[in-house]
């Protein structure tokens, strides 16, 4: 359970729901589906530049949530249909720093139809969706736990381990040539049980505001343990 006066939950993945002619974008927290971009195919998909053209699009509709640290993409076409491999192989061919890093995204396929409110609300409620949520966030917060290493070992502190070690830089005015936060993470169960969580609400809505990273991270997880041995709370600077 969720604190109330976080109605919308957290940021778990970004929805795309291909189909012929059209895609739209959904951006699924882990309370509701907030719908994000439509994009329509204007031409065939037998004209590869138009095809290249409407998928371009689509990367570009899900980059603010990359940028917001969303990195589980979910393609759903529906059955015997190449929309969702098509999408796929234009990802591999001309978008490959998607695939790299630890800051890169997981995907996932699968089939049905993602377009309206009621299609997503069906998607969202089967176990092979559920299923591929919990497996993109597993290859996404490996990821993390991989970028909490490497900031740990950085020779200069790019790690905030405690509630007001974060306040303060993340409530600082930007200085120039000193790092800036990039990641705000924080367990669920930190989340639900620190006393704190009028200050941490704040914490991450301000965070958000800023274009920080914010990411709620299962306890049970490989970089929700390693959070918890840190106190269940850090920011890392970049």
């Amino acid at each position: 359970m969720t604190p109330k006066s976080y109605r919308r939950g957290y940021s778990v993945a970004v929805l795309v729901g291909v189909e012929q002619s059209q895609c739209v974008i959904w951006k699924i927290y882990s309370q509701v589906a907030k719908p994000e971009a439509t994009i329509y195919l204007e031409g065939t998909r037998s004209n590869t530049k138009t095809l290249y053209s409407f998928h371009e699009a689509i990367v570009n509709a899900f980059r603010s949530s990359l940028k917001d640290g969303v990195k589980s993409i979910i393609i759903v076409a529906p059955q015997k249909t190449s929309y969702s491999q098509d999408f796929l192989n234009h990802i591999k061919e001309h978008h490959k720093w998607l695939l790299q890093g630890v800051n890169k995204a997981t995907f996932k396929q699968l089939t049905g139809l993602a377009v309206t409110p009621a299609q997503v609300s069906n998607i969202t409620s089967l176990p092979e969706f559920k299923q591929s949520i919990n497996d993109s966030t597993l290859e996404e917060t490996e990821n993390l736990r991989e970028l909490i290493e490497k900031s740990l070992n950085a020779t200069e502190q790019l790690v905030m381990i405690s509630l007001e070690e974060t306040e303060n830089v993340i409530y600082r005015s930007e200085t120039l040539g000193k790092p800036k936060p990039e990641y705000l993470l924080l367990t669920d169960s930190y989340l639900l049980t620190d006393k704190r969580k009028n200050r941490i609400n704040r914490l991450m809505q301000i965070a958000q505001n800023k274009k920080i990273k914010t990411r709620i991270i299962n306890k049970d997880s490989p970089a929700g343990t390693r959070l918890n041995q840190l106190g269940g709370i850090i920011c890392l600077l970049k």
